[in-house]
C-alpha cells in the first residue's frame, strides 16, 4: 500500500487487521489529494456558498441552483459543475481531455439534470513550443469530437499559454444541465434493502489508478509509463446514457445516483451509502466486464467511462434494466444498501467466495486525516517597467499578435455550439447566453420601458462565463484572483445578466513547497474575498494539486466559471455598430494604470501590482448590467487581456471601424499604461444616449466619452502625442496567429 506510514497505521487501527490488497488500493485513491482534498480542504471554508438561489452546495456531484423565473408554474434548476482532467491530458490529450467532458456530464446526470451547456477553459506552455502545440491540438480534438457527438454544445471558455504550464497543461471543463425539481437528485442513499444498479459501458482496465496518478507530480516519463491510467472514452455510449438517465429519472425509477469516476466503482459505491449512513454488500463478479479474467481489485479501481451508479427500489429493477436493454447499454445489479459496513465480495470460477473489502464506508469515505503544510505568503511585485519603452504602434502589434489576445477562432469553431438551438450568443464574444424557453423572466427583471404584452412570454436568458488570467495570477495570486471573479462577474454583466452563482477548479503546483502551497492559499483567498464582495455563491468545484514537473510548477490558476440570468435573449455583443458613441465605463481615479500581469509586461519584460481593481465592485456590475440591458446600449465590450488597446480592436468589423481620443497619460506607465493595463471591471460602451449610461452608472464609476464609430474598418487611437492607426485587414492578419500557425 502506497499510503504513508501515518495513514496506514489509522488504517489498521480502524479495521483492527492488515488491510486486504483490494482495500489497500482503495484506500490508496479515496485517501489520494484528488479525492480527499487533504492539502486543500482546510482553506475551502472561505468560500461563501449560501444564497437565495442556491439549493444544493459543495459535496454532490453537481451544485443545484433555482432559476429565477416569473411564476412557480416553471420553475426550473440548473445544475452546475466544474471538472479537471489536467494529467491524463498531457500524457493522451485526446482521450485524456474527451473524458474530462464525459465526466462532467455524467456528474450532471447523476443529481437529474439534462446537460445543456459545456465551458472548458485551457492552459498550455509557450505558443511557440512545437509540443504545446501538438496537446492544444490534441486536447481541442478531444472536447470536439466528445461534445459534438453527444449533441451537447461546448459555448464557451477560455484559453492561455504561459511558459509555466510547458510539463503540464491544464484542461477544465464546466457543464450546465436543466432539470424540474420533481427529477432532482442527489448522491445520497436513501434506504437500507434498495438495490446498487451499474448501468453503462461494460467494465475494462482502461483507467486503473487515475485518481493517485492524478495526485503525483508529472515526470519526464509520463507520456509512455502513465498511458494505462488515462480512460478510453466513448461519447455514442455516453449519449444513450445521456437518453437513459432522462427516461429513468422521468419515471421516478431513481433513489440516489452517483457517477464512477475517480477510483471506479469503490469510490462511487462507497461515498453513494457513506453519504446517507449506510453501507452495501456488492458482489463484483455480477458486474458485466469487457475484459477477461480481470481481479477483483481491477473490477473495483477500473475508471472505465460512460458508467452509472444507481440506488433501485427491488420493485423497480426488472424496469430499470428494460430501459437499459432498450438504450443498448449493460446493466448489473451488483448488491444491496445495507444498515452495515461497506463490503465487496468475490466469486472465482471455483465457486468459492471471497471477501476482498470490508470496511466501514464512511472511515473510507471522510476518514483521511487533513495535511498541515507550511506557506509562504506571496509578496506584491516591485514597479519596473520596460527599458527601453518599445514604440507603442509596436508594442500594439505585440501585443495584438499574442497568442493571449490573438483570435480563437480555430479553437471554438471546431466546437458545434449551436446544437440543442438554445444558443443566442456563442464563443468569441465576452460570454456565452442561451434561451431557456422552459421559464419565462421575472416580472422585476423586466425593461420598464417596453410594453408589459411584449415581454410576458419572454424567456430567461441564461449567460455563461469561464477562465482565469494566469498572468495576473502569477503576478499576485491575491490581487490576480479577485480579478479574476471580478473578470467573470463583468463579463456576464456586458451581457445583461447579473451573476447567480459560480463553481471554481483550483488548480496548484506541489503543495509540500511552502511558496507554492502560499501561492495556492492566496488564490482561494482572493476569489473567496472577490465572490462575496459581488455576493455570488460559490457553489461547488474541484481541487487539482501536483501539477508540477520537470519544468516547475504551473502558476496558480484559479479557474472560475459563473451562470448569471438576463430577461429575453437579446444580449448586446461586443461588435460596434454605425451609430452610437463609445464610452468607457472605469475608475473614478481615472484610467487604469497598473500593468501588473498584462501581456504587455509579458511581451516586453517587467513587473508591477496590479491589476487595479474598482472601489465598489458590486455597485460596478449592477451598473454595467443596467446599461447593458438598456434599449439606447448597441453594443458592451470589457476591457481584459491585452487591455483597452486590444479590446477596441475587437469592436471592429470589416465595415467599421472606430476612432478614439484617450485623455492624456498622467502615471509612470505613461501611454502604455492607458493601453494596456487589464484592470478588470472596466467596459466600453456603444450607446445612442451617452447622458442616459452616466444616469445608470451613477456613482459606481467614471463615464467618458472616447470617441465614434467609422466607417473604413480602421481602428485608430490618440493618446497623448501618439497615435495608433490600423486597417481592418491588418487587425485580421494581427488576431490571426492561431490560425495561421495551426492550418
Amino acid at each position: 500500500m502506497s499510503l504513508p506510514e501515518s495513514d496506514r497505521d489509522l488504517v489498521v487501527e480502524e479495521l483492527g487487521r492488515e488491510p486486504t490488497p483490494a482495500e489497500s488500493a482503495l484506500f490508496e485513491n479515496l485517501w489520494s489529494e484528488h479525492c480527499a482534498y487533504r492539502s486543500s480542504r482546510p482553506l475551502l471554508p472561505a468560500f461563501e456558498s449560501e444564497g437565495a438561489h442556491v439549493v444544493i452546495g459543495p459535496g454532490d456531484d453537481a451544485a443545484v441552483v433555482e432559476v429565477p423565473t416569473a411564476s412557480d408554474g416553471d420553475d426550473r434548476y440548473l445544475t452546475f459543475g466544474i471538472e479537471s482532467h489536467n494529467h491524463p491530458s498531457y500524457v493522451d490529450p485526446f482521450d485524456g481531455a474527451a473524458t474530462g467532458v464525459g465526466g462532467i456530464v455524467r456528474d450532471t446526470l447523476s443529481m437529474g439534470a439534462y446537460p445543456i451547456a459545456l465551458a472548458d477553459s485551457l492552459y498550455f506552455g509557450s505558443f511557440e513550443d512545437e509540443h504545446s502545440k501538438y496537446l492544444l491540438e490534441g486536447v481541442v480534438e478531444g472536447i470536439s469530437h466528445y461534445g459534438n457527438c453527444i449533441g451537447v454544445p461546448t459555448v464557451g471558455g477560455s484559453v492561455d499559454f504561459h511558459p509555466d504550464y510547458e510539463g503540464n497543461p491544464l484542461v477544465n471543463v464546466a457543464c450546465v444541465g436543466l432539470l424540474p425539481p420533481e427529477n432532482l437528485l442527489t448522491a445520497v442513499a436513501q434506504e437500507a434493502g434498495n438495490k446498487l444498479v451499474l448501468v453503462g459501458n461494460a467494465t475494462g482496465r482502461d483507467g486503473l489508478g487515475g485518481a493517485s496518478f492524478a495526485s503525483e507530480d508529472l515526470d519526464e516519463d509520463a507520456e509512455t509509463e502513465d498511458r494505462p491510467a488515462v480512460q478510453v472514452g466513448d461519447p455514442y455510449a455516453e449519449k444513450l446514457l445521456i437518453e437513459t438517465n432522462e427516461r429513468l429519472v422521468s419515471e421516478d425509477l431513481v433513489e440516489s445516483a452517483r457517477d464512477l469516476g475517480a477510483a471506479g466503482l469503490g469510490g462511487a459505491s462507497s461515498e453513494l451509502v457513506a453519504k446517507g449512513g449506510l453501507g452495501a454488500r456488492i458482489e463484483l463478479e455480477r458486474v458485466h466486464q469487457r475484459e477477461p479474467n480481470m481481479s477483483p481489485m481491477e473490477i473495483l479501481l477500473a475508471e472505465s467511462q460512460e458508467r452509472m451508479c444507481y440506488e433501485v427500489r427491488p420493485e423497480n429493477v426488472d424496469r430499470v434494466a428494460e430501459i437499459a436493454e432498450r438504450f443498448d447499454l449493460g446493466c448489473s445489479v451488483i448488491g444491496d444498501v445495507t444498515e452495515g459496513n461497506y463490503v465487496c465480495t468475490y466469486r472465482d470460477d471455483s465457486g468459492e467466495r471471497e471477501t476482498v473489502v470490508d470496511v466501514d464506508a464512511e472511515f473510507l469515505g471522510e476518514g483521511a486525516p487533513m495535511n498541515d503544510l507550511e506557506s509562504v505568503a506571496p509578496e506584491a511585485p516591485p514597479t519596473a517597467l520596460p527599458d527601453p519603452e518599445p514604440d507603442l504602434m509596436e508594442a500594439f502589434e505585440a501585443v495584438l499578435a499574442s497568442p493571449n489576445a490573438a483570435s480563437k477562432r480555430w479553437i471554438y469553431r471546431q466546437y458545434d455550439h449551436e446544437v440543442g438551438v438554445r444558443t443566442s450568443v456563442g464563443p468569441g464574444d465576452d460570454a456565452a447566453v442561451l434561451a431557456l424557453p422552459e421559464v419565462t423572466a421575472p416580472v422585476a427583471e423586466r425593461d420598464p420601458s417596453r410594453d408589459a404584452a411584449s415581454v410576458a412570454d419572454e424567456p430567461v436568458g441564461l449567460a455563461i462565463s469561464a477562465g482565469a488570467a494566469p498572468n495576473w495570477t502569477a503576478s499576485h495570486p491575491v490581487v490576480g484572483a479577485k480579478g479574476v471573479a471580478l473578470e467573470n462577474a463583468t463579463n456576464l454583466a456586458a451581457t445583461g445578466a447579473r451573476p447567480l452563482a459560480a463553481v471554481d477548479c483550483l488548480n496548484g503546483g506541489n503543495p509540500e513547497k511552502p511558496d507554492v502551497y502560499g501561492g495556492f492559499a492566496g488564490i482561494v483567498d482572493g476569489l473567496a474575498s472577490m465572490c462575496s464582495t459581488l455576493d455570488v455563491p460559490v457553489v461547488g468545484g474541484n481541487v487539482s494539486l501536483y501539477n508540477d514537473s520537470v519544468s516547475g510548477p504551473i502558476p496558480p490558476t484559479p479557474t472560475l466559471a459563473m451562470v448569471g440570468s438576463r430577461p429575453g435573449v437579446d444580449a448586446p455583443t461586443a461588435a460596434v455598430e454605425p451609430e452610437g458613441a463609445l464610452l468607457l465605463i472605469g475608475n473614478d481615479d481615472g484610467p487604469s494604470a497598473a500593468l501588473g500581469g498584462s501581456e504587455y509586461l509579458a511581451q516586453f519584460g517587467g513587473t508591477d501590482e496590479g491589476p487595479d481593481l474598482p472601489r465598489d465592485p458590486g455597485a460596478r456590475v449592477d451598473a454595467i448590467v443596467a446599461v447593458a440591458r438598456d434599449p439606447s446600449t448597441r453594443a458592451v465590450h470589457d476591457v481584459s487581456q491585452g487591455g483597452l488597446a486590444v479590446s477596441l480592436a475587437e469592436m471592429c468589423t470589416d465595415e467599421i471601424g472606430v476612432s478614439v481620443t484617450l485623455p492624456d497619460p498622467t502615471t509612470a506607465a505613461g501611454a502604455a499604461g492607458i493601453l494596456f493595463a487589464e484592470g478588470p471591471g472596466r467596459v466600453v460602451v456603444q450607446s445612442t444616449d451617452p447622458d442616459r449610461v452616466r444616469d445608470l452608472v451613477g456613482d459606481a464609476g467614471a463615464v467618458r466619452s472616447i470617441g465614434r464609430p467609422s466607417d473604413d474598418g480602421t481602428l485608430s487611437i490618440d493618446v497623448g502625442d501618439a497615435t495608433i492607426e490600423c486597417a481592418a485587414s491588418r487587425l485580421c492578419e494581427l488576431r490571426s496567429t492561431i490560425t495561421d500557425a495551426l492550418e
